[in-house]
């Protein structure tokens, strides 16, 4: 479902991770029950073509399935609520992890975003047994984490001690 763990013991299709209270709290593994369904999926080599945008399974939290329904000829459309203050994470036709699924961003609302869903990753993936209600695992594009964490410590260095009041012409300006 998205999140990096270290298999530490296998046999046959049966696989044993250790959890960490961290990994509960912050993921949807609270919820899975005996015979749930999970997305698995071997970490990604260093030495190989990257298809889509990194994904480490640093989960950053979950959030609800507001609306997950059929849209078109066989597309299909998921919205999920977020925190507010993770939309600064998100633009539109930026990247998403949803329960690890490197996935398009398709609109950015206050308090949700949409997914728009190929029919083969709807077949192929956990997405298809869920339903509104249930949450996924959201991990919020890494670039867009350190971009963020950039901006908001060269405003709290003009800014000295004070928070930050927003953006201003003072702060866009060339140093002198």
């Amino acid at each position: 479902n998205g999140c990096c763990l270290t298999v530490v013991a296998a046999e046959g299709y049966r696989f044993s991770f250790d959890l960490l209270q961290e990994t509960m709290a912050r993921t949807n593994l609270k919820f899975l029950v005996p015979g749930g369904t999970v997305n698995l999926e071997r970490a990604m080599r260093a030495d190989t073509r990257l298809g889509g945008h990194f994904v480490t399974g640093h989960v950053d939290g979950t959030g609800p399935i507001l609306r997950w329904e059929a849209a078109g000829k066989g597309d299909y459309v998921v919205e999920v609520g977020i925190r507010p203050e993770d939309k600064a994470y998100l633009i539109p036709k930026g990247s998403i992890s949803i329960d690890g699924i490197s996935l398009t961003v398709g609109q950015v609302k206050p308090s949700s975003f949409t997914v728009w869903i190929i029919p083969h990753t709807r077949d192929v993936t956990n997405l298809v047994f869920r339903k509104p209600g249930d949450h996924v695992n959201l991990e919020f594009d890494m670039l867009a984490k350190y971009v963020a964490q950039i901006v908001e410590a060269k405003a709290k260095a003009a800014m000295g001690a004070n928070p930050i009041q927003g953006v201003t012409e003072a702060w866009v300006a060339p140093a002198p």
